[in-house]
């Protein structure tokens, strides 16, 4: 983040978190009274979503959000949706390779994209005068993609090579990745987004192009546009450059698995090559990113793992030295979602000696008082964090695809925060009881090759 951007957010806030700063050492904050996030929302006719908010600057973001994720990759065929993320940025009908990162890059911008179990996003940032050019790009390569052998043997070897190094290489690499298809029982959110080299072997060119036929088209896409620009001049622009794509006649396929409830607890002992240290994996189902319950995960999220001061990190790591780290992570997804807590032991600990440390702090959270001054620092800190996000451009457009394609709803970005702000102890302790201390739980026990846990991990 840089240094302007965090003087624009204490010139903006700093009176009101100061306030809540001096509060939350007396327990209690009062309320932070945001105003809505003021965009304009429209589908053209060809099914494309436009959402546009403008903002006061000198840049403006462009993103392209398609609905199709890890979750969406054909059967024996992981990795497309990732795949695509790098296929995007090579050559189009009229556009040579690498000339979307000439006209970003080159004019002082930039340019990135990400792939995740419900979306791929395309998102840029460039100086507001170079609007209109990089509309017609993202219109180029939405409908003009070149799709030969060329392009995917070559992005293939790309993807290939990231996943040597993101699971092969990383000592921790395999645990991991192995998080969707241990956590998951039958949602196709068991294959990992990043895909699997054997099956990305095994596809074919053609595998390839019905699939960008099938997800890469207006009626599957949002395009969302923030920061300075003029409303009239873009819809125009809109219309202009997306308005003539045609979609398919087919329709969008969907997934429509139901990921069923856990019904018994599970013991799984993971073996690999260069594991420095042992460590331990807990698995729990979570609710929907759209749940109510949503934000109540992100506080107990933020209240296990989020900082030095955090409970996992100060009892595992520094007061008791058993783990070099720990962590929890709610991963909730358009369709399901998973719990995750973890510890990397710090000594001579097995993976299975960190299995009751871990669960513990979870049982103390949930079944002890929780001091109102604790509470309140995370929910500040999480307030902070998302309105610091909130300043760019390039947070905003982020903040509303989420919101669009995780949540299902655009306007939740106008609840979003206010619904972090309400949330109280005894929710965090609700959704603990109710979806960690009474549900299934997967463990995962994770050391080197040829060594041997000294005891199993059971359920206290």
């Amino acid at each position: 983040m840089s240094a302007g951007i965090s003087l624009a957010l204490l010139t903006a806030w700093s009176p009101v978190l100061w306030a809540q700063a001096a509060a939350a050492q007396e327990g209690a904050a009062a309320p932070l009274k945001i105003a809505p996030l003021a965009f304009e929302r429209r589908i053209l006719a060809n099914g494309l979503e436009l959402i546009a908010l403008p903002q006061a600057g000198a840049t403006v973001s462009v993103q392209l959000w398609y609905r199709v994720g890890g979750k969406d990759d054909p059967a024996g065929r992981s990795g497309f949706a990732h795949l695509f993320e790098h296929m995007m940025f090579k050559r189009t009908r009229y556009m040579a390779n690498e000339q979307f990162d000439r006209m970003t890059e080159d004019v002082g911008g930039s340019n990135n994209a990400f792939t995740a179990d419900d979306m791929t996003a395309y998102h840029s940032v460039v100086p507001a005068n170079h609007l209109e050019p990089l509309l017609w790009a993202e219109a180029e390569r939405m409908s003009n993609l070149t799709v030969d052998q060329a392009n995917f043997d070559s992005e293939r070897a790309v993807v290939k090579e990231e996943y040597r190094q993101r699971v092969l290489a990383e000592p921790y690499g395999r645990l991991f990745n192995a998080v969707p298809r241990l956590g998951y029982l039958q949602h196709p959110y068991r294959r990992p987004v990043i895909g699997s080299i054997e099956e990305l072997d095994a596809a074919t060119v053609q595998d390839v192009t019905a699939f960008h036929a099938q997800y890469y088209r207006p009626d599957n896409a949002v395009l969302i546009v923030t920061g300075a620009f003029d409303p009239v001049q873009l819809n125009r622009w809109v219309n202009h450059y997306f308005g003539s794509i045609r979609p398919p006649s087919s329709p969008v396929p969907r997934v429509q698995v139901a990921e069923p409830r856990r019904a018994r607890d599970e013991l799984h002992q993971l073996k690999a090559p260069n594991v420095p240290l042992p460590a331990a994996l807990l698995i729990w189902q979570g609710p929907k990113a759209s749940s109510a319950d949503a934000p109540v995960w992100q506080v107990a999220q933020g209240l296990l793992a989020m900082g030095e001061s955090s409970r996992l990190n100060e009892s595992l790591v520094y007061r008791e030295q058993l783990a070099q780290s720990a962590g929890f992570e709610a991963q909730l997804n358009a369709d399901a979602g998973l719990l995750v807590a973890h510890a990397i032991a710090a000594g001579k600990q097995s993976a299975a000696d960190l299995v009751a440390p871990l669960t513990r702090e979870l049982l103390k959270l949930a079944e002890e008082p929780i001091a109102p001054a604790e509470l309140e620092k995370v929910k500040a800190q999480l307030l902070t964090a998302a309105l610091i996000r909130r300043q760019t451009p390039l947070g905003l457009g982020e903040v509303l695809g989420e919101a669009a394609l995780l949540r299902g709803d655009v306007q939740w970005v106008n609840r979003e925060l206010n619904d972090l702000q309400a949330v109280t102890a005894a929710d965090v302790q609700r959704v603990l009881k109710r979806d960690v201390l009474r549900g299934a739980r997967v463990t995962v026990l994770y050391e080197a090759d040829g060594s041997a846990s000294k005891k199993k991990g059971g359920k206290p």
